[in-house]
Parts: structure tokens; sequence; C-alpha cells
């Protein structure tokens, strides 16, 4: 069955293009067309229309940082946890995403990929694009809320373990470029084609220079757990903010960063390299029961999920709709916090058919109105919603 979404506004790179269509076939785009060419087309009979009355079509949300939601994650080590989040996500709009693990034991590490890899390919929800290690090779003054017998020194032969156990799916991996023996781990990681990322960590501007040579292009959380910018050194938020080439995750909930800081990161940063994620725990959107994540009882208090006993933020509860809607309450264009969610996050981690809605890309489509309120999910031209 083919299927043809009319009378929307495209969203398409810098362009918001009113009264479009988009058909899909067999699982891609197959042809954007305006409302003229709607109406004369004929369509198959097999061919289902559908009137989104001017709502926004765009790209399905990725999101590349996000331990869990509705009361299941990755932390739970089993298949159909996973599986779940799926389910939940596809809810948000949310078409693809990398469960990301807290470091823990090796032992828990492994059963926690395994369980992921397990799930891979079973989604009915959003799609498993691989795995985000948020550790354990980070820094011990930079922990946030991770355990501190879990950051490990670097150790070649642990990553190896874990690459295995993962049958090749981690995808990411956050790291603190400063720790000894750094560069060849990094060297290892990109020879696999693991998107490296520079987080938990107390790096001074020379040592994040260094990552960027050893193929450290991407930050994690950019401004949350990270020696932050001083006139005599730039630390790693002020290495993030001045070289170009270099990407990063933002966290789009006005809590974990003050909003006014998303006009400098638009004056400073190219669009294209600002990638927003929820870092969302295994309690967001969970209706009722005891909150807990890493292994830990949180609250949500102020606008995310703080540890119970110390009130350290521990997390966000946000989703990537409510993500977009507060970019643009924080002054960016619409297309480009839309971009922000769909088409930067797929060039960042080299999906290349995902986050466009061209002919011949995956058809993973959100649709929403100007309330930001879901209407369709379409994933892998599966009607969701």
């Amino acid at each position: 069955m083919s299927l043809c979404l009319y009378n929307g506004t495209l969203i398409h790179g810098s362009s918001a293009l009113k009264q479009c269509a988009v058909l899909i076939k067999d699982s891609k785009i197959a042809d954007v067309f305006n409302q003229k060419r709607f109406e004369q087309k004929k369509f198959s009979s097999d061919t289902r229309l559908i009137d989104v009355n001017g709502a926004y079509i765009v790209p399905g949300f990725i999101d590349t940082h996000i331990h869990g939601y509705g009361g299941y994650g990755t932390e739970d080590n089993d298949p159909d946890s996973i599986l779940e989040m799926s389910r939940g996500l596809a809810e948000c709009g949310v078409s693809a995403f990398n469960p990301t693990l807290y470091p823990s034991s090796e032992d828990n590490m492994i059963k926690a990929i395994r369980a992921i890899t397990k799930a891979i390919g079973k989604e009915s929800g959003a799609r498993i694009m691989g795995i985000h290690l948020e550790g354990p090779f980070l820094s011990s003054e930079k922990m946030g809320v991770q355990r501190p017998e879990t950051i490990k020194p670097v150790d070649i032969d642990l990553f190896e373990r874990l690459w295995e156990a993962s049958e090749g799916h981690i995808v990411n991996m956050t790291v603190a470029p400063e720790i000894k023996h750094m560069h060849e781990l990094a060297l290892v990681c990109r020879k696999k084609g693991i998107v490296l990322q520079a987080g938990h960590t107390n790096a001074l501007y020379s040592n994040m220079v260094e990552g960027i040579q050893a193929g450290i292009m991407h930050a994690t959380h950019l401004f949350n757990a990270m020696r932050q910018m001083n006139h005599h050194d730039p630390g790693a938020a002020g290495a993030v903010l001045i070289h170009y080439d270099m990407s990063c995750e933002i966290i789009a909930d006005g809590v974990h960063v003050h909003p006014d800081l998303f006009k400098l990161l638009m004056r400073v940063k190219p669009m294209s390299k600002i990638v927003l994620v929820t870092d969302a725990l295994k309690p967001s959107g969970q209706q009722a029961g005891m909150l807990i994540a890493n292994g830990e009882e949180v609250k949500f208090e102020g606008g995310c999920f703080c540890r119970a006993s110390d009130g350290v933020i521990a997390g966000s509860a946000l989703t990537m709709i409510r993500g977009v809607q507060n970019l643009v309450r924080f002054d960016f264009p619409l297309v480009d916090a839309v971009r922000c969610a769909t088409a930067n996050p797929a060039q960042v981690m080299g999906y290349a058919s995902k986050g466009q809605i061209t002919p011949g890309y995956d058809a993973d489509i959100t649709v929403f109105n100007d309330k930001f309120e879901i209407q369709h999910i379409i994933i892998a031209g599966a009607l969701i919603r």
C-alpha cells in the first residue's frame, strides 16, 4: 500500500513550503510535489490519502542520546524494555534513536549491550540505529551522577570486549579527551566508524585540540559536565564554540542550559553542527511508581530529574517535540529547530538515508500542528499514528 500526505507545510532544509504533498511507496519517499500537481495526479487504488490540514510535515525526529522513556530504559538489561522504549518514543514523533548506556561494571554493560543488540530489527516503533556508550572512559572530576566506581582509565581490551558484545552496533561513544591513552583509543574507534563525543570531561583547551586531531569531533550535552570557558583557558566548552567543524549536542529543556545561551550558540556555531537531544531518563513520561534512574531514586523538580539524595541534576524529562518547541521559544526559526532534530543528527551520525524528505530517502515522517501536537508518525513507510 502507498500513502500520500497532502495539504501540508513541508519543512525542507531552510524552507517551509506550503501546500505540499509527499508520496510514500515501499518504505521510501517516492515523490514530493505541490497541491496543484496533487490535484492533477492519478493515484493507484491502494494509495491511502491523508489530508494533514496545513500541519507541518517534517522528517522523523532522531534522538542520539536517550536513556529511557515511560518507565523503560537501557539499564533494565532487557530487550523487551528497549522495544517498549521504541513504541513510546514513536508516539512522541521519534523515528530513530540511539539507546544510551551509563557506565557500570563490565558484566552489566555487556548484559545491557546484548539486550539492545537483541532488540535491533524487532522494533514496532522508533528504529534503533545503534548503541551510544556514555563512558566508561570519562573524567572522575566531571561525573555528574555517574558512580565513581564505574569510571575507568582507557582500556582498549575492555573496549574491544564491549564492541564484540554489540556485534558492531556501537555507533557513538562519549569520552574524556584528556585521559591518558585516549589518542590510541580514538584511532581504534574511528576505524570502526564510531562517532566520538567529548563529554564528562575536565579537558583543557589543549586537550580538546589534541582530541580534535584524533577525530573527536562531536560534544556530549554542551555546557553540561564539562570544563567551562575561562579567559586564560577556553576549556572544553570554549573549544566546542571556537572550532567551526566541531558539532555538539544540546539539551533544550531550559534547565540544563540557560535559554539565552541558545542565542549565543546560534551566533557562533553553524546551524548544521547543532544536534538536539533529550538525554531523557527512564521515568520520562512515566505516570506512576517510584522514579528510578541509573539505579538511584530521582525526583522531578524544577523542570528536570534530580538525584533524590543530593539534588544533583540527573537528566532530563524532555521529548524531542518539546525540544523543538523550546528551540523556537528560544528564538530559533522553526526550520532550524526542526533541522537540529532531524537532518543534523543524521549527518553527524552518518545516517545517509535519514533526516530529509527527499525522494529515495527512508519514509520516516512526523506531522505536527502549530501547537506542537503530534498528528501522525510514519516510520519506514508504516503509519504508526
